[in-house]
C-alpha cells in the first residue's frame, strides 16, 4: 500500500500537470470528457505504479494519456462512422483566440491515423522532441519523423493562415448573432463569403442539417428560414468569445439547451460557419 506521503506527491504530480495533459488528451480526442476520463485513468496508473520504475513522473503520465488515447481513438473512430450528420469536436471557449489549433485544424486532424496524430500533436504543438515522442509511440525517431511530416503534409491547409485583431473578430461575432436571430438578411450578405459554408452537429438529438450547407445562396436560404423560426421562439446570447481559437459565440435557445456557433474569418468574411447543439457536447459549458 502506498505511503501517505507518496499518495500526496502523486497528487501534486497530476495537479500540476493536469491542464496540460487534458489539453493533450482532448487534441487527441475532440472530446471533453474522454480527455478528462483518460487523464484520471492515468492518475490511477500513476497511483498504483512502482516508484522504483517510474522516475520521470511527467514523462510517465505523457505516455500513460497518449496511449489510453490512442486506444480511444481507434474505437472512436469506428463510431464516428455511425454518427448521425455533421461530426464536430466538443466547443472549448475562451476570452482569447488559440494560435496553435483551431476549428479547421482539429477537424483536418480526423482525417490523420491515430499515430500520425499523436505525432503531429505532441512534437509541433506540444513541443516534445522526437526522442520524447519515440518513448510514448514506442516506435523508432525515424518513424515518428515520418509520421509527423505525413500529418503536416496532409493538415497544411487547415493550418491558421489570416490573423484579425480580436475586437474586429468579437464584433463580427456579435453581428453575425444579431442579424441570423433577427432575420437582418441585407446585414448578413454583407457577413458572408461567396464560398461560405455551414456545419452543423446535432449528434440525431437536435435538429441540424444533416449535410454541410455549401455557397452564398443556400447558407441566405437557411438562414432565411431560421429566422422564421426563430422569430416564434427566443433564442439568447449568452457570451461571445472564441470558439476552439475562432470567434463565435454560445446561445440559449428556447428548449433551454446551450448551442455554440464558431465563425471562420477570412478578408472580414465568413467563410465557414460551425454549429455544435448536440446537448452530449456541451454538458461542460453548464
Amino acid at each position: 500500500m502506498m505511503a501517505p506521503e507518496a499518495g500526496e506527491q502523486a497528487a501534486d504530480a497530476i495537479d500540476r500537470l493536469r491542464p496540460k495533459l487534458v489539453r493533450v488528451a482532448y487534441r487527441m480526442l475532440g472530446s471533453v470528457h474522454d480527455a478528462q476520463d483518460m487523464v484520471q485513468e492515468a492518475f490511477i496508473r500513476w497511483v498504483s505504479a512502482d516508484r522504483s520504475e517510474v522516475r520521470d513522473p511527467e514523462a510517465f503520465l505523457h505516455r500513460t494519456v497518449t496511449r489510453l488515447c490512442l486506444d480511444k481513438l481507434r474505437s472512436a473512430r469506428r463510431e464516428r462512422k455511425t454518427y448521425e450528420g455533421i461530426w464536430l469536436p466538443d466547443p472549448i471557449i475562451d476570452d482569447e483566440a488559440e494560435d496553435d489549433i483551431t476549428l479547421p485544424l482539429m477537424i483536418a486532424l480526423e482525417r490523420l491515423s491515430p499515430l500520425e496524430r499523436a505525432s503531429f500533436l505532441l512534437h509541433d504543438i506540444f513541443s516534445l522532441s522526437f526522442e520524447e515522442v519515440s518513448a510514448i509511440l514506442q516506435r523508432e525517431i525515424t518513424a515518428c519523423r515520418q509520421l509527423a511530416a505525413r500529418a503536416r503534409s496532409h493538415i497544411r491547409d487547415a493550418r491558421p493562415r489570416f490573423q484579425i485583431e480580436k475586437q474586429r473578430a468579437l464584433e463580427i461575432a456579435q453581428a453575425f448573432y444579431d442579424a441570423s436571430r433577427n432575420g437582418d438578411l441585407s446585414t448578413l450578405r454583407t457577413l458572408l463569403a461567396a464560398d461560405v459554408s455551414i456545419y452543423a452537429d446535432g449528434g440525431g438529438k437536435r435538429p441540424t442539417a444533416l449535410e454541410p450547407i455549401v455557397g452564398f445562396d443556400a447558407a441566405m436560404n437557411f438562414y432565411a428560414m431560421l429566422a422564421n423560426a426563430v422569430s416564434r421562439e427566443t433564442s439568447k446570447l449568452v457570451r461571445t468569445g472564441f470558439v476552439n481559437g475562432l470567434p463565435g459565440f454560445v446561445s440559449r435557445e428556447s428548449d433551454g439547451e446551450y448551442s455554440t456557433t464558431a465563425l471562420d474569418i477570412h478578408e472580414g468574411k465568413v467563410t465557414a460557419v460551425y454549429v455544435v447543439r448536440n446537448p452530449d457536447k456541451l454538458r461542460h459549458l453548464h
